[in-house]
Formats: structure tokens, sequence, C-alpha cells
């Protein structure tokens, strides 16, 4: 009999137990091990009035016709996303990540995104410039005291305004070719040794001007792992992907080589890998079209950046000479005539082609991530004048439906042949 109380008693606390686990599990917030990278909640960002989007269903025709036309009769492979706010107005996914017709595409397939990184990159930056662990002003040299370039600062990478070479054109600016250059595969480290070692020629003087390079990018993927100690991988999951919930979201490593989706030419044939690619920073993030739209989310609320903070990423810093197109942190825009701004990033690497539009006044995501290599895919950047009065970019949705003539390039992918 008193046994049986003993197992009847040792139940009843295992009971107890297992509910308080689950209470806890079911209330589980994300803890970072570094400090100061709190939570936003994502489902709180909107209200309700700011998720209604006007003509939806005369906008929603459009976007399908277009998918039709572009992604379905171009075969393209990939996914594609429009919301409005946090909720999600348009999605499809097509296509394969592996050769051999394997991995056919869905919501939870992760895809690489290219330059698209740099904007995870610069969040991942300016949390750090947060939390006080660096500043903007902060010299390159400070962290790697035998850089040759003084004048560098984390506000010249972040706003492409450095002049340094770019690392993909190392084997044209040092002379002869550096033997690092002949390995399977080139680190971070590398670019910053090379920098070091045979301290190639600016490409233009650092702060004078805009000058696309992803050397910038591939530094402060360096500058991260120096501040927080603790390789960027691992550092971007803790910063970024994990507050957020971007739950099928990394950075690409020799490890991931046999199970990461791939990139191809036409009719599926595989890109192959090269010594590059391994590089970080201003690339390498393989998402989701969902775990994107989280991101984009936070970067619209106040909770995950200060707003002060949020503010620098749209400005443009390259204002030189007059034009329409510039760079904030990590992302292009357009400054239109009619004062309106677009906010976006295009992305490009071997068979990858990459759209994100963070649309600062509609609150609208788009979002175009293709495998198959086509420049089709950064027509996707002409649905935002569906939604804000872009001009240019209706002109280039007209063209995309109505094309004047057969075998008319087009215009939307032109100017995006850079990572």
């Amino acid at each position: 009999m008193n046994f049986r109380k003993v197992i009847t008693s040792v139940l009843i606390v295992l009971s107890v137990v297992s509910c308080k686990k689950e209470k806890e599990s079911a209330s589980e917030t994300y803890d970072s091990k570094l400090p100061n990278y709190s939570n936003v909640d994502l489902e709180k960002v909107f209200t309700p009035e700011e998720l209604t989007l006007p003509n939806q269903a005369s906008i929603l025709s459009q976007i399908n016709n277009y998918y039709q036309k572009v992604w379905e009769q171009g075969d393209l492979s990939g996914g594609i996303l429009v919301a409005k706010g946090s909720r999600i107005i348009f999605e499809k996914y097509r296509g394969f990540g592996r050769e051999g017709k394997q991995m056919p595409i869905d919501e939870n397939t992760p895809l690489h995104v290219a330059s698209v990184s740099k904007t995870m990159t610069a969040m991942a930056v300016l949390k750090l410039v947060e939390a006080g662990k660096l500043k903007l002003e902060d010299n390159v040299t400070k962290f790697f005291p035998k850089f040759p370039y003084t004048e560098i600062t984390v506000f010249s990478l972040l706003s492409q305004r450095s002049g340094l070479p770019k690392y993909e054109h190392f084997d044209q600016g040092i002379k002869p070719a550096p033997e690092e250059l002949k390995k399977e595969f080139l680190t971070n480290q590398d670019v910053v040794n090379m920098l070091i070692k045979y301290k190639p020629e600016l490409a233009r003087l650092s702060n004078t001007g805009f000058m696309y390079c992803n050397t910038n990018f591939a530094l402060l993927a360096l500058i991260v792992e120096k501040v927080t100690k603790t390789p960027f991988p691992e550092a971007m999951q803790e910063i970024v992907f994990k507050p957020l919930k971007m739950n099928h979201t990394y950075i690409f490593q020799k490890k991931n080589i046999p199970t990461a989706s791939q990139s191809f030419f036409s009719g599926y044939r595989l890109y192959p890998l090269g010594n590059l690619d391994l590089i970080y920073g201003d690339k390498n993030v393989y998402t989701t079209p969902r775990d994107l739209l989280n991101f984009s989310v936070a970067l619209y609320s106040k909770d995950f950046l200060k707003p002060e903070l949020e503010a620098k990423i749209f400005e443009p810093y390259s204002n030189e000479k007059k034009g329409i197109n510039n760079y904030g942190f990590g992302f292009r825009m357009k400054n239109f005539d009619n004062g309106e701004k677009l906010t976006y990033h295009n992305g490009w690497w071997h068979g990858t082609n990459s759209v994100f539009a963070h649309l600062l006044k509609s609150k609208v995501t788009i979002i175009a991530i293709g495998n198959k290599y086509s420049g089709k895919v950064y027509s996707a950047l002409s649905l935002s004048g569906l939604f804000e009065d872009f001009p240019f970019e209706k002109d280039k949705f007209n063209k995309t439906m109505n094309p004047v003539g057969a075998g008319e390039k087009d215009s939307a992918s032109a100017g995006n042949g850079e990572l």
C-alpha cells in the first residue's frame, strides 16, 4: 500500500514538473549569450489598420499576372513574396534547390540571397554600435593595427565610400597574382591579410564618393568577429537571426556544401563553387522569403534597433554629384524628383539573383530570390510602383508586362551585374 502511495506521489510530481516545463517552453523567449540583443514581438509591430491594403484586389491581380508572365513563362526557379506590413498578400515557389531536380523549393527552403546579405551584416554592426561595442567613427586600424589605409572607418565601409579594391579582382589589381589566390577557398582573414601584405592601390580616394565594393562588407564581418569574439556565422545567429525567429537562415560554410541549395545556369546546369564562395558578410546569407520578411518587419519596428540608428540606414551618404541613385548603410536607394524614396538591395552571385525592397511609406516588402540565373528576377523591384509613386518603376512594370518588341532587353536587369 505504501509502495503504491509512493508511486502515485512520484507520478504526480512528474506530471507537475512536465506541465511546468511545457508552460516555460510555450512562453520561451530567445536569450542571446551576447549582450543587448533582445527580442522584438513581430506580431505587434503593426496595428490591424496598418495591415489593410487599399485596392488589394486590383493589385493582387496585377501581381498574379506578373508572376504568370515572368516567373512561370520564364521558367524561373526560386520564390517571391509580397507583404503589407507583416501580412503576406502574395507568395509563390517553384523549381528545385539541388541538381538532379532534387529539393523542390518551398517556403522552408533556404536560398542564397547574395548581396542582400549586406542589409543583415549592416544590422549586426549597428546592433554592436547600439550596445556600445564599437563606433561608426572607429578606424579599421583599431581592429587591424597593420591595416595600411588609415583613413578608412566603419562608416566608410558601411556606406561603400572606402575606395578599397574589390577582393574578387585581386588577381588583376595585385601583380604578380598572390599565391593565396590558389587556395581552394579563401577566407575573410585572407582578404585582410592580402590588403596588409600587398597594399594594393585604392580604387578611389577614401571618403570622396560612392564605390560599390564587396571588400567593405567582408571586412565588416571580421570586425563583428573581433568585437564579439565569436565566429561571424554564430554571431549573426545571436544578433539577428534567432531574435527575429529567422529559423531557416544561416551563413553558408564549407560544412553546408553537401546539403545547401545550389545555383544554376539555365537548364539546371550546376554553377560550380569557386575559391571566393566562402567569404561572407558581403554575401552568403542563405534564407527564405518568410525569414527575410521577419527581418523587414523588424526594420519597421521601433523596438529592435533604436530609431535614431535605424534612420541612419536609409540616409543617402554619397551626394558629391546629383543623381537618383544613392547608398545608405547596406541599402541602396532611389531618390526621385517627386520626393519619394525607394529603399532596396539587389543581389547577384553565380546563378543567384535576388531582390529585397523595403518600402518606407507603404510598409510593403517585396522579396524575390532566384537560383537559376536570370535577369528577369530583378523585374520584381518594379512591383514597388504598384504601392508608391515611383515613376521609373511604374514604367518598368508596364514595359515588363507589355514589351515593345521581341527580344527586347529586360530593362529591370540593367546595372545589376554586381554582387
